[in-house]
């Protein structure tokens, strides 16, 4: 068999096609055969040489979405002419809309955290690795230093919040329940950040409800309603616990 002279060539070629099956078939639709049967000339031979697996080839497009996500996340870090407390206000806008959270929307990844315990790994590596110690805890310590944010624990508080934003309050991993139920995350999420001396408006909250809400079938009307420590107490006391008989 001839040696292939342009391996990368080969490879942006699977990615551009699984990319296009993913985002319209969904990842657990796409089949290697599928991916196959649009590359033509390409066997599964010469995929296999290059991923050892549809979720490896996931990988690597989550990857490639990511770029253009850390360069924009750079971009507000660096700006010079926003507060701490201001570049929070944009890294919290930008998550709900960047592009590798679209990339997950679309492709419906199977939500099993058993299943896609490789998925959630990734993700869990890269929200303290990368969403929190090269951007969030840079810019908390920044608000502190600046004053717009009175934070007592900045590596702490970038850990726990980038972890209830990246896992919890839009989880991949579990059922997403109703639309009702993610607003109380996202209240509970801004009233968590409150408590550890961050500050956000009920406005940058709203933005976040109304960004979000296609993750979800039943809609959403985008309103804030109660305060975040109202929202909090009241979905504490009316949510019953589990039965466990």
């Amino acid at each position: 068999m001839a040696r292939n002279k342009y391996p990368e060539e080969t490879v942006a070629r699977i990615l551009d096609v699984a990319f296009e099956l993913f985002t319209t078939k969904g990842f657990e639709e796409t089949s290697i055969q599928d991916i196959i049967d649009h590359l033509d000339g390409l066997s599964k031979g010469a995929i296999y040489h290059h991923f050892k697996s549809k979720e490896e080839i996931l990988d690597v497009v989550s990857n490639r979405m990511m770029e253009s996500t850390i360069a924009e996340l750079r971009r507000i870090r660096d700006d010079l002419a926003l507060s701490g407390a201001q570049k929070i206000s944009r890294l919290l806008s930008f998550s709900s809309t960047g592009p590798a959270l679209d990339l997950w929307n679309r492709i419906e990844p199977d939500p099993d955290p058993v299943r896609n315990a490789r998925l959630l790994a990734i993700q869990y590596h890269d929200t303290l690795q990368i969403t929190s110690a090269q951007f969030l805890r840079p810019v908390i310590e920044q608000g502190v230093l600046d004053g717009s944010l009175s934070c007592p624990c900045p590596q702490e508080a970038a850990d726990i919040l980038s972890l209830l934003a990246n896992l919890w309050m839009v989880p991949m991993f579990a059922p997403r329940g109703t639309i009702e139920e993610f607003k109380r995350r996202v209240r509970c999420f801004a009233t968590v950040a409150r408590s550890l001396g961050i500050e956000f408006a009920d406005q940058n909250v709203n933005e976040v409800m109304i960004n979000l809400a296609g993750f979800f079938d039943d809609g959403a009307d985008g309103e804030v309603g109660p305060s975040h420590s109202d929202a909090c107490a009241e979905s504490a006391a009316t949510v019953e616990p589990p039965n466990r008989d």
